[in-house]
C-alpha cells in the first residue's frame, strides 16, 4: 500500500470474523444485501499546524475570533479538499457536506463503495442486540487526496457516545447503609406527597408544597448557589444544546408552570441537523431543555438535534453550530451531555471532534459536558462502574469544561446541609490530553495529564430535580443534570458581562481555575468517585467545586 494512506487510528480494530471480542461484540461476515446499505463518512481534514497553535495561543490568552474569521483564516487548504471532493465523486460518493472551513467532508456511499474505496473489509458487528455494518480493519485513501486527511470517520457506528441520565428509583439499594436508606425513604415519602397535592399552576398532580426536597425545583437549585434574587435571567443571550432527538413542547410548558416562570415556548428553537425523523423524547433531552431554561427565563434555547449518538452525527451538529455562530452572536454556551470512556475510543475521533471544541473556544464559546455517571471506572455503557479506570471523552478535552456531580442536601430553609462528591461523578486523567498551563493551583496532583473534571454542580439522583417527561412529574439527574444548569449559569453571567459594558467570556476555565479557595465557588471536601475522593481544593471528582453565582459574577465583572 506505498500509493496509499492508512487511516489505523480511524477504527479500533476487531477480531476475524466469526467471533466475540472482550467487550461482548459478536462479528459476522456481511452478506450481499447489507453491502447495500448506505453510510455516511466524515473525511476530517486538517487545518496548517501553525495556525492551529494561533487558535490554541488564542484560547489561552482569552482572545475571541470572529465567526468569519474563523472560516477564513483557519481553514483546510482549499485544493486539497476539491482533490478529494473530485475524487470521492469519481468512485460514486454522495457529498452531503461541506462545512464553511473545509475541515469536514461528509459523503454518502454504499457498503460496497465504501470497502472498495476505502479498502475497507465491512463485516456485521453485533453489540447489545443490535447489528451494524461496520469496518473490521483500517481504511486507506489514495496518497494523492489523503494527504491532508486527518482522519476517517463514521465507519464503526456500534461504538457511540451515552447519554449521562439518571433516575431515581426508591428501591434501588441505597451504598452508604441504613442512614442513606431512611434519607431515602423521606425523600420517597415527600415525592408522594407532591405527586397526590394539587394547586394552581400544578403539572400532572405536581404540587411544590413540599420545600426543600427532592426532587428540587429551579428556585431551591437558585438559592443552594448562589444564585437566588439576582437582577440577571440570561437575556440576550442563546444555551446551544446538543443531543439526538428533541423535548415536547407540552413538557417544557408544564414545567414552566410549575416553577413559576414565565418562559415561553418562542424562546425554544429546534435544529434537525441531519434532517432523519427523529425518536420520541425520553428524558435527556427534555432536562436538558427545562434545566438551562429554568436557570436562564430569559435566555433563548436552541437545541440541535443529530438524530443519533453516532460520532459522525454529533460532528455534524457540531459544524452546523459552528457556522451558526456568525448568525446568532448570543450563542456563547453550549450543553453536553454525552460521553464515552476515553480507552474506547478512537483516536482520529478524538481529534477531529477536538479540533471543532478548539474552534468554539476560540470563537469565545464554553462547551459544558457532563464528566459521567459511573464515577472513576466506566464501562462501554457509561453507566456501569466495572471498566477501566480512565475519563470520559468529551469531558475530557482541554477546550471545554468538564462538570461533575455532587450529592446536594437542603435544609427546611432552603440553606444547603451537606454537599459531597457523588459516587457516579465521572473523573479522572486523560490519556489523550495534555496538562493546560491553567490546570494549576491547591489540591491539583503533580503529572501531565487534563484532570477531570473541571467544576461540579447536584447529580447524584437521589438529590435529583424535578422533570416533566411525558406530563408526568419525574425525578432525573446524572452530570446530565449538572451541564444544562452550569450553562445556564453562564448566560447569567454574560448577561451580568453585558450590563458591565464588558464582552462575553472568553474561554472559562483559564478564568476559574485562579479562583480556587475563594469566595466565587465552595469547596466539596468529602465523597469520593472510586479510585478519587475529594478534598481540600481541586480534586478529580468535584473539580475546583461548586460555584457561588453571585460572587463568580462579581469576580469576573471586576
Amino acid at each position: 500500500m506505498a500509493d496509499r494512506k492508512l487511516f489505523a487510528d480511524s477504527v479500533v480494530s476487531l477480531p476475524p470474523a466469526v467471533s466475540r471480542t472482550p467487550h461482548g461484540l459478536m462479528v459476522a461476515a456481511a452478506s450481499p444485501e447489507h453491502r447495500k446499505e448506505t453510510m455516511t463518512v466524515l473525511f476530517s481534514l486538517a487545518i496548517p499546524d501553525d495556525a492551529k497553535e494561533q487558535l490554541k495561543q488564542a484560547v489561552a490568552r482569552g482572545t475571541v475570533i470572529a465567526p468569519k474569521d474563523l472560516a477564513k483564516k483557519y481553514a483546510a487548504d482549499a485544493a486539497d479538499a476539491e482533490a478529494l471532493v473530485a475524487w470521492l465523486k469519481s468512485e460514486g460518493f454522495k457529498i452531503e457536506r461541506i462545512s464553511a472551513d473545509r475541515t469536514s467532508i461528509y459523503a454518502r456511499g454504499t457498503v460496497d463503495q465504501i470497502q472498495k474505496s476505502l479498502a475497507v473489509n465491512m463485516v456485521r458487528v453485533t453489540k447489545d442486540g443490535i447489528t451494524y455494518t461496520a469496518a473490521q480493519d483500517a481504511p486507506s485513501l489514495p496518497a494523492s487526496v489523503g494527504k491532508s486527511v486527518s482522519g476517517i470517520i463514521g465507519l464503526q457506528p456500534f461504538r457511540h457516545v451515552q447519554k449521562h441520565l439518571r433516575m431515581y428509583l426508591p428501591q434501588d439499594p441505597a451504598p452508604a447503609g441504613k442512614k442513606r436508606r431512611a434519607a431515602s425513604n423521606r425523600r420517597t415519602k415527600a415525592t408522594s406527597r407532591r405527586t397526590k397535592a394539587t394547586s394552581k399552576g400544578a403539572v400532572a398532580g405536581f404540587s411544590t408544597n413540599v420545600q426543600n426536597g427532592p426532587p428540587y425545583l429551579v428556585a431551591e437549585v437558585l438559592k443552594a448557589y448562589g444564585a437566588d434574587g439576582l437582577p440577571v435571567t440570561g437575556k440576550g443571550q442563546t444555551i446551544a444544546i446538543l443531543i439526538d432527538r428533541f423535548p415536547n413542547d407540552a413538557d417544557l410548558k408544564a414545567f414552566w408552570r410549575a416553577n413559576g416562570l414565565r418562559t415561553t415556548i418562542r424562546q425554544v428553537q429546534k435544529i434537525n441537523v441531519t434532517g432523519v425523523n427523529l425518536p420520541p423524547p425520553e428524558g435527556e433531552e427534555t432536562m436538558d431543555a427545562e434545566w438551562s431554561s429554568g436557570i436562564a427565563p430569559g435566555a433563548r434555547i436552541r437545541i440541535y438535534a443529530s438524530g443519533t449518538l453516532r460520532f459522525v452525527d454529533l460532528d455534524r451538529a457540531l459544524d452546523r453550530i459552528i457556522s451558526d455562530l456568525a448568525g446568532e452572536p448570543g450563542m456563547r454556551q453550549l450543553s453536553i451531555s454525552l460521553g464515552l470512556g476515553e480507552t474506547f475510543m478512537a483516536p482520529d475521533e478524538v481529534n477531529t471532534q477536538s479540533g471543532k471544541f478548539l474552534r468554539l473556544a476560540a470563537a469565545g464559546v464554553n462547551v459544558f459536558i457532563s464528566s459521567g455517571d459511573a464515577g472513576s471506572n466506566p464501562d462501554v455503557t457509561g453507566h456501569n462502574a466495572s471498566g477501566p479506570t480512565q475519563a470520559e471523552y468529551e469531558s475530557s478535552d482541554e477546550n471545554v469544561i468538564g462538570v461533575g456531580g455532587t450529592s446536594l442536601n437542603l435544609g427546611s430553609n432552603g440553606a444547603v446541609t451537606s454537599e459531597t462528591g457523588w459516587i457516579g461523578s465521572g473523573g479522572g486523567k486523560s490519556v489523550f490530553f495534555n496538562r493546560p498551563a491553567w490546570q494549576a493551583g491547591p489540591g491539583v496532583p503533580a503529572g501531565t495529564g487534563r484532570l477531570v473534571p473541571d467544576v461540579s454542580l447536584v447529580g447524584d439522583p437521589n438529590t435529583g430535580a424535578l422533570v416533566v417527561l411525558q406530563g408526568q412529574p419525574i425525578t432525573l439527574a446524572g452530570t446530565s443534570l449538572s451541564a444544562p444548569i452550569w450553562a445556564g449559569f453562564c448566560a447569567l453571567i454574560n448577561e451580568a458581562r453585558t450590563n458591565a459594558g464588558k464582552p462575553a467570556l472568553p474561554f472559562l476555565n483559564p478564568l476559574i481555575y485562579p479562583l480556587i479557595g475563594s469566595t466565587s465557588f465552595r469547596d466539596v471536601t468529602s465523597g469520593n468517585n472510586g479510585a478519587f475522593h475529594a478534598g481540600p481544593g481541586y480534586d478529580m471528582v468535584t473539580g475546583i467545586g461548586v460555584p457561588n453565582v453571585k460572587q463568580l459574577i462579581a469576580s469576573l465583572t471586576a
